[in-house]
């Protein structure tokens, strides 16, 4: 059963915010965390392609836009308490400023941390 999809139902942080995990929608790997608010969220689900707001700039930031590298939006899911949202995504290049495949790069236990190759 599909009912219409509103944004006011997702449950914001006191700044207006919810994170949202991008992992690549064949693979299921995981590429990045980034955070949305209302806005972008439509934004998204209207254009295609993935819009996240950018707290260090205090503005939206449209995935590629400066770095080709887009995210195309496949399918977005609402967790459970419907504070997190998991973005399956078509990945164009890295998807990390360091230019890896992932932000998560960086391995760690209790021997300490180490760099993985991605």
């Amino acid at each position: 059963m599909t009912v219409p999809f509103d944004p006011k139902s997702l449950t914001f942080n006191d700044q207006g915010l919810l994170p949202a995990i991008a992992q690549q929608h064949d693979t299921g790997e995981v590429l990045m965390l980034a955070w949305m608010n209302a806005e972008s969220v439509k934004e998204t689900l209207k254009q295609g392609r993935v819009v996240y707001w950018s707290r260090s700039r205090g503005e939206f930031w449209r995935k590629g836009d400066t770095s080709g590298h887009t995210q195309e939006l496949i399918e977005m899911r609402v967790d459970c308490d419907r504070d997190c949202l998991l973005l399956r995504v078509d990945q164009k290049g890295p998807a990390c400023h360091t230019g890896r495949r992932s932000c998560f790069y960086t391995a760690a236990d209790r021997a300490g941390e180490r760099e993985i190759d991605l």
